[in-house]
């Protein structure tokens, strides 16, 4: 499933320093910004990961709100985890987060985005943009994402993918591990998962 997310996930790999920016103008224009830059890398094309992390790391990162991401994929075992493993929770749900992202990144193949129409009332903190991802011979794929305005602007804190949310979709997996290792098993295991990534071929 997490693979098959991956695949469609183009268009979160996409937020700029204009953080003032309207959340849809923010998601359309950096979007673009984005997929144009792999449009002209062959080598992201060709299944070069490490550069497609290094413009994870440029233009994502700063605009997601990781902890917040952690906290609802890990869901209510998040109290039961100290300041120091909520930390460390976050840091490791934030790399496999941004391989996820990477990995759809290099499996760009001149899909089309299309953005749907947005509504904000004045004075709004929490903002849905609509996005649907066109694939020759295949469905369109929504993609929805949630954002929430803090003082250094606007940051996204869950990508809902064809209605499958990305953290709430980990949360079954996440609980699991809690029960069989505790809040600490829950982090062996994510970064376990993460260095299987790392070491696959072309990754």
């Amino acid at each position: 499933m997490i693979r098959k997310i991956a695949a469609t996930l183009l268009a979160v790999l996409s937020f700029s320093v204009f953080a003032q920016e309207a959340p849809d103008v923010l998601v359309h224009r950096v979007t673009e910004e984005v997929l144009e830059i792999v449009r002209k890398d062959k080598e992201i094309q060709n299944g070069n990961t490490q550069k497609a992390i290094e413009l994870v790391d440029a233009k994502v990162l700063p605009h997601f709100n990781f902890a917040r991401m952690t906290a609802l994929a890990v869901g209510k075992d998040w109290r039961k985890a100290s300041p120091q493993q909520q930390q460390q929770l976050t840091q490791e749900f934030k790399t496999l987060l941004v391989r996820t992202y990477s990995n759809a990144l290099t499996g760009y193949k001149n899909q089309k985005m299309v953005y749907k129409p947005f509504k904000m009332n004045p004075g709004d903190s929490d903002a849905l943009v609509r996005t649907e991802v066109v694939q020759p011979g295949s469905k369109p794929v929504q993609i929805d994402y949630s954002l929430e305005k803090q003082d250094a602007g606007w940051k996204v804190y869950d990508v809902v993918v064809a209605g499958i949310s990305l953290v709430t979709n980990y949360r079954d997996q996440f609980g699991q591990e809690v029960r069989n290792g505790g809040i600490d098993g829950l982090i062996a295991a994510i970064a376990g998962k993460n260095k299987s990534l790392a070491a696959q071929p072309g990754k």
